[in-house]
């Protein structure tokens, strides 16, 4: 039976336009998301993950505007709303993680205050009714003492419960889609793995639809059905969790995978980091934005971009060596299969 569609991206092109020139920072990404499903979006800064989804949240900069593509959410296209429109959108039907939790929450406002806003002003609840959501909203996100926590201020909480804060936030009108921009960021491990567990467990109790921008593999793994790798302001590769940890076909993906522990091998083995930078998105490359970093390229990736090669069933890799003239590769990594 096909999943239902809640989300389709389609060619997103978003550029800013700065005193030395047009920063092309998405440059034609494609992205599905499903009903229920959590997907998420790999790749080192500056890859475009979190440009992508701001677009999508019509929060780019002044100085940012959506070039080409269309950002199909049920039915509309999220790119041609107005600012009132959108605004209706934020917050009720699509919630945000923001990065950093200190800076998204206002200092000067009670987290009780900022909990009830987008319940008064979307729902239409009086304040009675908005303050026992709220309590119940941090109840669920595991705040202990819910009642008395609604009076106090963000710097009265560790940087954990600030990020449990942000979730029951984002969460707080039920919306459709929820997109948490590296919701781990500057947590301590412990408090990593709780709050990826309360976004599995939230997914699964409301069917909430979940994307998840971070650098992290290893973040990814737990949480997500599909991953998308961006490089560059484009998909790398994209494909189920298990392709992208058993089968990858992309040299940067590789990379990404040699960057992190792999704990199914017996012996020690030496992190490799990717050499080189980014590319500089002010002036692409005309080939892979890869190339220039890769131990594979070949004079093809010099010189065209390289299409989404189909390489399996929904899983695609933007790279040469998946072309059937290419030279056979043995992938590098890949983390084996498993009997599950």
């Amino acid at each position: 039976m096909e999943k239902e569609k809640l989300l389709e991206i389609r060619n997103l092109k978003t550029s800013f336009y700065t005193h030395v020139g047009e920063v092309k920072a998405v440059g034609g990404v494609s992205i599905d998301l499903n009903k229920g499903e959590a997907i998420g979006i790999v790749g080192e800064s500056g890859s475009g993950k979190s440009i992508t989804m701001m677009s999508l949240m019509g929060l780019l900069s002044e100085n940012g505007k959506i070039i080409d593509g269309e950002i199909i959410f049920e039915g509309r296209d999220l790119a041609k709303l107005s600012e009132e429109e959108m605004q209706k959108i934020r917050g009720n039907e699509i919630g945000m993680i923001f990065q950093d939790p200190m800076t998204s929450l206002n200092p000067v406002l009670t987290i009780g205050d900022q909990l009830m806003e987008p319940l008064i002003k979307h729902k239409k609840m009086s304040k009675k009714e908005a303050w026992d959501r709220a309590v119940q909203m941090l109840s669920l996100v595991g705040i202990p003492s819910p009642e008395s926590r609604m009076k106090q201020y963000p710097h009265e909480f560790s940087g954990g419960m600030r990020q449990r804060v942000m979730i029951a936030m984002a969460l707080a009108c039920e919306p459709k889609l929820l997109i948490a921009d590296e919701p781990t960021t500057a947590l301590d491990v412990t408090i990593q793995a709780q709050i990826l567990e309360l976004m599995k467990e939230l997914k699964d109790k409301i069917n909430t639809s979940i994307i998840l921008i971070t650098h992290d593999l290893g973040v990814v793994a737990d949480v997500c059905d599909r991953i998308n790798v961006m490089y560059g302001g484009l998909v790398a590769e994209t494909g189920s969790t298990r392709d992208i940890f058993y089968r990858p076909k992309h040299p940067y993906t590789w990379g990404l995978l040699k960057s992190i522990p792999n704990p199914k091998k017996d012996e020690k083995e030496r992190l490799k980091p990717i050499e080189g930078q980014p590319p500089d998105l002010l002036k692409p490359p005309v080939g892979c934005p890869f190339a220039d970093r890769c131990e594979y390229a070949m004079k093809i990736c010099m010189q065209q971009r390289p299409p989404l090669f189909e390489v399996g069933e929904g899983h695609k890799a933007a790279c040469w060596l998946n072309h059937p003239d290419a030279p056979k590769v043995e992938p590098p990594v890949g983390r084996g299969e498993t009997n599950e």
